[in-house]
């Protein structure tokens, strides 16, 4: 593949919007890694693809330490992208990366210890080939680690200059309420909050999170904004060979009820009666919610992604 030089256009076609009450603007589209980056998968289908939405202004790319498959080749895959394409872009970028789920053997690679953050943000530098990540999360809520543990954690992470900004994911609201007040007074003010949201899973919005974040200067970002493909036109007339739920890893047939098969078609016809498609009506109902930064879209190709975009256009 040729020598990348990024489109000179590429921020007329993004909008962006600031990160809770920080200096941070977010794309109202993030690219994740979790799918599609991994070992298992295409290098060159990974390259075309961070390509094209970087040509197209979407700066961020979230990963997390255990994103593949296996463990630890997303990040990899990221740093074979910054040496061949975006190193001259490196301050354009918003890299983000997260430990907290399960990533090596033993006591000490998993949870929220310090021991464990630290470690994998180390490794995690060395497979990105970066001297550090715009943001760094904890993935999500510790029940037996003390939260002071991990919130210091990341408060010396910043110190040390290896994240610039510190986020939470999946954290219950009283923990996040901690956490908003243990960061704020040893000034690394928590940036951003990561969850689940889509029009299928609410529980953001129904346990006040999203509200919390709104009226106290913290960003939220979206993951599995489509439900793994549920809120495409996927599954509307079956469910295809090649489709997430024929695996059934992350997706199960059983899932797809009668019920919910009719209330897909309904939204299906309501956001064709408005030119849109389904993905795009789920992506632009995300972006519609108060409190919300950013939606992370997943992308087996660039040609998905550009359909992904359409919700911002």
């Amino acid at each position: 593949m040729e020598r990348f030089i990024a489109d000179e256009k590429r921020y007329e076609r993004m909008k962006y919007r600031r990160c809770g009450h920080s200096g941070v603007m977010l794309p109202e589209v993030s690219l994740g890694f979790w799918h599609n980056f991994g070992e298992v998968d295409s290098y060159e289908h990974c390259r075309e693809t961070a390509r094209y939405a970087f040509d197209h202004g979407v700066v961020h790319f979230d990963l997390a330490n255990n994103y593949g498959p296996p463990y630890g080749s997303a990040e990899e895959t990221m740093g074979r992208l910054m040496d061949d394409d975006f190193r001259p872009y490196r301050d354009e970028l918003f890299i983000s990366s997260k430990a907290g789920y399960d990533m090596w053997p033993g006591p000490y690679g998993d949870w929220g210890s310090r021991k464990y953050l630290m470690a994998s943000l180390d490794q995690s530098l060395k497979r990105m080939k970066i001297d550090y990540v715009d943001l760094f999360y904890s993935h999500r809520y510790d029940p037996v680690t003390p939260l002071e543990e991990t919130l210091q954690a990341l408060v010396d992470i910043v110190r040390k200059g290896k994240a610039l900004y510190v986020g939470i994911s999946r954290w219950p609201l009283e923990a996040l309420k901690i956490a908003d007040k243990y960061l704020s007074e040893r000034d690394v003010p928590l940036l951003i909050f990561q969850d689940k949201l889509n029009m299928l899973n609410r529980e953001p919005q129904e346990q006040g999170i999203l509200d919390y974040c709104a009226d106290n200067g913290i960003g939220f970002i979206s993951f599995s904004p489509l439900a793994q493909g549920l809120l495409t036109d996927r599954y509307l007339n079956g469910i295809p060979a090649d489709s997430r739920m024929s695996k059934g890893k992350f997706l199960r047939k059983e899932m797809l009820t009668p019920e919910l098969l009719n209330q897909l078609k309904a939204w299906n016809e309501e956001a064709q009666a408005k030119g849109q498609t389904l993905a795009e009506r789920a992506l632009r109902w995300i972006l519609e919610q108060r409190g919300v930064t950013s939606v992370l879209v997943g992308a087996s190709s660039k040609e998905q992604l550009a359909k992904n975009l359409k919700c911002v256009e």
